[in-house]
């Protein structure tokens, strides 16, 4: 203990050949290193994205849509009427995560589950009167919010942002 401050907590690590090694732990909000961490600043722009479009929304008059039912109504303002495992494809999600989802946005009055004319075991998915008035509106809000980027970014530097943020979406991993 330096000072009266005690040194900052360490951590067991282990390294690829199985040996122990001690890691200093840093807490969340200490360094201006871990600001500049790319996963947490993808956070930080993810949920500023978010909290600017939610605003985005209910000034259009929709404050019942969140930024995740973006997940739902995109590949259906594509193809409406689609079964859940087609939708949990294009949106990148499991069944499960899709089928949780769906109901938060059916919940909001923007889309009605019903069977499967074809297979009544299955779900189609279909966006509802509410939802139809909401699509000029997320267009425009897509647009708006593509212009405060280009306030600040070139559009050279906007597609790049974009075929970056691509790569980051199709990496692989997973558990393990």
């Amino acid at each position: 203990m330096a000072d009266g401050v005690a040194p900052p907590p360490r951590r067991l690590r282990l390294n690829e050949r199985g040996l122990v090694r001690y890691r200093t732990f840093v807490p969340r909000n200490s360094t201006t290193a871990e600001r500049d961490d790319l996963g947490y600043v993808l956070a930080k722009a993810s949920q500023r994205w978010d909290e600017v479009l939610r605003e985005r929304c209910r000034a259009h008059g929709f404050p019942e849509v969140r930024p995740a039912f973006g997940s739902v109504l995109l590949p259906l303002f594509r193809e409406d009427g689609l079964r859940m495992g087609e939708l949990a494809d294009r949106a990148r999600l499991s069944k499960q995560n899709m089928t949780t989802l769906v109901r938060e946005v059916e919940r909001g009055g923007l889309v009605a589950r019903r069977p499967d004319k074809a297979d009544g075991r299955a779900q189609r998915v279909w966006l509802t009167p509410r939802a139809d008035e909401f699509r000029p509106a997320a267009a425009q809000i897509l647009d708006e919010m593509n212009a405060l980027l280009l306030r600040d970014l070139s559009p050279r530097a906007v597609g790049s942002l974009r075929r970056s943020l691509r790569v980051i979406m199709s990496l692989p991993g997973g558990p393990g």
